[in-house]
């Protein structure tokens, strides 16, 4: 895509704002050339950040703020008197047109909680749900929710699979992407029945979607589906769990290749094939989780990521505006609306 889009950008959050959040808008503007940003945050700590990059000169404008979210502020609190940090305010720069969407590697609590204030949620959706990939054998594979709705009823369950559905097909490119409900087991029987309800909806429901059924926990990784739907204090466990996995592993093989001089020989041969590992499972590279289902496009970056992972969930948010994905969802939530539906939570409305 080379239609120019504006991006805003809370400038302060993260653990090493405002740095790498500027290092990471250079990095972005070398892969994405038309894409302009609006900066929030302190003006005199960002121009002297942004004095050694002159081609930045052109596409960055500055709002100045000097309040920031805090790591540990509680989204109530800044609901309450936040409205003039530069979380806020990136996000307001969405709901007044002046942006396509906000990045944000800011206090994640508080990012969904003003984002659902402001921006709201797109007609027919209940809750938003926060998005991301994983690596898998396959390729990948988007997870949602990963902790944004710790409850969830049934209804819940199925709006996220249609917004699984809707990203797998306009972003991915997958033409019938496979959708699967976390459960602890896939048999029909296992399960609560919250997931039983959810299931028989997506199974006899009006949405043409390809639903798999139940997957359980190692099917996440091993891309049983392409869609993996569970609610959101499940699918938080999971993804500390993968994450907490990825870095066992590397401190074993760490120790492993350090143990004697025959391992140390053994990693210079292996040493090419160990790279490759490296990059393929980089959560750098897989930085930027979604949260879908809101009236305007917000991804959060993870607030210890570098440069390079920052830039990464940049490029997450100029692909949900490329592929116009909250206008594909608007059309799939009024195609579900239309349709009888088999679910009596679904007929019910949203709760």
């Amino acid at each position: 895509m080379s239609v120019p889009v504006t991006i805003s950008i809370d400038a302060m959050g993260g653990d090493s704002a405002p740095e790498i959040v500027v290092e990471g808008v250079r990095m972005a503007h070398e892969r994405l050339p038309h894409v302009r940003y609006l900066l929030f945050g302190d003006e005199k700590r960002l121009a002297p950040l942004l004095e050694p990059h002159p081609e930045l000169s052109g596409v960055c404008t500055v709002r100045h703020t000097d309040e920031a979210v805090s790591n540990d502020a509680k989204p109530g609190q800044v609901l309450r008197t936040g409205r003039r940090s530069s979380m806020w305010l990136a996000i307001e720069a969405v709901k007044q047109g002046e942006a396509a969407g906000v990045v944000s590697a800011g206090n994640t609590g508080a990012l969904m909680a003003a984002a659902k204030f402001v921006l709201r949620t797109l007609p027919g959706i209940d809750r938003p749900a926060i998005a991301a990939l994983f690596p898998t054998i396959r390729g990948e594979t988007l997870m949602l929710d990963l902790g944004a709705n710790v409850d969830c009823n049934a209804n819940n369950l199925v709006e996220f699979a249609v917004m699984g559905d809707v990203y797998a097909r306009a972003v991915l490119g997958l033409d019938s992407p496979s959708i699967g409900l976390l459960n602890v087991g896939s048999e029909e029987l296992k399960g609560n029945d919250t997931v039983k309800s959810a299931a028989a909806t997506l199974r006899d429901g009006p949405l043409p979607m390809n639903f798999y059924g139940f997957v359980e926990g190692n099917d996440i990784c091993s891309g049983t589906v392409d869609v993996v739907v569970s609610d959101g204090f499940s699918g938080n466990i999971a993804l500390k769990t993968a994450e907490g996995t990825v870095k066992l592993y590397s401190t074993f093989l760490r120790q492993a290749f350090q143990s004697s001089l025959l391992a140390k020989l053994g990693y210079l041969l292996a040493k090419r094939a160990m790279t490759k590992v490296k990059v393929r499972t980089d959560p750098r590279r897989y930085n930027g989780a979604m949260f879908l289902g809101l009236n305007g496009i917000a991804v959060k970056s993870h607030g210890g990521t570098d440069a390079f992972g920052f830039a990464n969930a940049i490029g997450v948010a100029v692909e949900l505006v490329a592929h116009g994905y909250n206008e594909r969802i608007r059309r799939e939530f009024d195609r579900l609306r239309a349709a009888p539906l088999p679910s009596p939570q679904l007929a019910a409305g949203n709760r």
